[in-house]
């Protein structure tokens, strides 16, 4: 009988230490112990700020995703989204300025009056001498003498 140390098992090498990402893994997917409390995750992201339209083009978005960034240097923010195959979809653009209360602008009428319509007074007008024409006999045709 061949001697095997101790602990020793034929074919079996171990796993390699699991890295950070991994145990992150891991964890996210173990169930809560009986007993204990599980805490509310907040689905709030956090800002992701970039530095310049270079640095959203360079940010890295997971496939089927959209993600907002932040410019750190301009006024000016972000909206990168990928496919589901993960290709990026073409980068969009957005200026944005402070919203004061004194700017506030009047609201618009619905249709502003011009040439093409015409008002209720006039139409009225219209209608009453088309009325009045109707109610004329027709003028009879002369006949020529000759």
């Amino acid at each position: 009988m061949p001697y095997i140390p101790y602990g020793y098992q034929p074919g079996y090498y171990g796993q390699a230490m699991p890295d950070q990402l991994a145990q992150l893994r891991q964890n996210a997917y173990q169930q809560p112990m009986m007993g204990q409390a599980t805490q509310p995750t907040q689905g709030t992201p956090s800002i992701i700020w970039v530095q310049g339209e270079e640095g959203a083009k360079a940010y890295m978005v997971a496939a089927g995703n959209s993600v907002l960034l932040m410019d750190s240097e301009n006024s000016a923010f972000y909206i990168k989204s990928t496919d589901a195959s993960g290709m990026p979809l073409p980068l969009r653009v957005f200026d944005y300025k402070e919203r004061t209360t004194a700017a506030k602008t009047p609201p618009q009428t619905a249709q502003q009056a011009g040439g093409e319509f015409v008002t209720r007074a006039e139409f009225n007008a219209l209608a009453a001498r088309c009325a009045a024409l109707e109610k004329q006999e027709p003028a009879k045709p002369e006949t020529e003498v000759k």
